[in-house]
C-alpha cells in the first residue's frame, strides 16, 4: 500500500479533538509520514448548530453533544502550533470539518475569518430539528420516509454550496453510509437534478468535491460519492478534487485513498488538490 499511496494526500481525518475520536495527533501525523503522503490534514468536527454549550440552547434533547466552539479552539490551536515541527517531512494542513455552516452563517464566518485555517471541509451531518444521520432509528423508518429524508439532505447540500465559503464538499452521499449499513435500499438517481444543481454551484464557485474513501473499509463497498458524481461534477465545470479517508484512528490514515483516487481518475481527473492558507495546490494522483 505504501508504494501506491506515496505522494498522495489524506485531507479528512479526526483526532482526539473530535467528539468521536481518541486518536493521538502525533501518531496520526507519523502514520501519514510513514505512508509517504505528500499532504495530510487534521479536520476535526465543528458543528456550528451546536457551537455553544447545551444551556444556551434551552435544554433541547435532539442533539447529544454541544460546545463545538471549545473543540474547535483546541484543535486549531494545537494543529497550527505544531506545523513548523513537520516542515520538510509532510505538508501538514490545519483543517476543520465545518458542519451545517449555511444554517448559522454568522458563526461559520468566525471560522472563515480565522487565519490559522488552511482548509475548510464543508459537510451536512444532520437536517434542521433532526438527529445526525449516524443516530437515526432506521429500523422504524419506512421506505417513503427514507427517500424523503434523502431528498431533504440533498436540498441542504445545495444550500451549503450556495453559502459557498467552504474549500471542499465532504462526502456528498453521506447518508448512504447508514442506509447501506441498515439495509435500506434507495435509488439516489431520483435526486440527480438536485445533486447536479449543487455540483454546478460548487463548480461555479471554484470549490472542490471530496471523494471520501471511508465506505471501502466500513463495508459499503463504495466511495462517497462514486465516480458517477465525480464525473457529473467535472461535466458541469468542476476542476478540483480532494481525497479523504475520514479516519478516526491512526491505523486508518490513508484507508480508501487509492480507491478514491481511482474513482477520480475514472471520472477524468488526473490531479487532486490540497490547501494551504485556503489556496489550492495540485498533486498528481
Amino acid at each position: 500500500m505504501t508504494s501506491i499511496i506515496k505522494g498522495m494526500e489524506d485531507l479528512h481525518t479526526h483526532s482526539r479533538f473530535s467528539v468521536d475520536s481518541e486518536a493521538d495527533v502525533e501518531k496520526m501525523i507519523e502514520k501519514a509520514i510513514s505512508l509517504g503522503l505528500k499532504a495530510y490534514a487534521v479536520t476535526d468536527h465543528c458543528e456550528v448548530n451546536r457551537w455553544y454549550t447545551e444551556e444556551y440552547y434551552g435544554g433541547t434533547k435532539i442533539y447529544p453533544y454541544f460546545d463545538f466552539k471549545s473543540d474547535y479552539e483546541r484543535s486549531v490551536g494545537y494543529i497550527s502550533g505544531i506545523k513548523e515541527r513537520y516542515q520538510g517531512k509532510i505538508e501538514l494542513v490545519c483543517g476543520i470539518e465545518l458542519g451545517q455552516a449555511h444554517q448559522f452563517p454568522d458563526i461559520a464566518q468566525t471560522v472563515v475569518d480565522d487565519k490559522r485555517i488552511d482548509f475548510i471541509l464543508g459537510s451536512v451531518h444532520q437536517l434542521p430539528q433532526t438527529e445526525d444521520f449516524a443516530f437515526l432509528k432506521y429500523e422504524e423508518m419506512t421506505q417513503a420516509e427514507a427517500e424523503e429524508l434523502l431528498e431533504r439532505y440533498f436540498i441542504e447540500i445545495c444550500r451549503l454550496c450556495e453559502w459557498g465559503k467552504l474549500d471542499s464538499l465532504a462526502h456528498l452521499t453521506y447518508p448512504l453510509r447508514y442506509y447501506i449499513k441498515n439495509g435500506i435500499k434507495v435509488d439516489i438517481s431520483k435526486f440527480d437534478c438536485i445533486i447536479e444543481s449543487a455540483l454546478k454551484t460548487l463548480a461555479q464557485n471554484g470549490k472542490a468535491l471530496e471523494i471520501n474513501g471511508s465506505g471501502i473499509r466500513q463495508g459499503a463497498g463504495m466511495t462517497f460519492p462514486t465516480a458517477k458524481y465525480a464525473k457529473m461534477f467535472k461535466d458541469v465545470g468542476g476542476e478540483l478534487i480532494t481525497l479523504g479517508s475520514d479516519a478516526h484512528t491512526a491505523e486508518d490514515i490513508g484507508s480508501g485513498i487509492c480507491e478514491a483516487a481511482k474513482e477520480a481518475k475514472s471520472a477524468g481527473f488526473e490531479r487532486a488538490v490540497y490547501f494551504k492558507q485556503r489556496k489550492p495546490i495540485f498533486i498528481d494522483i
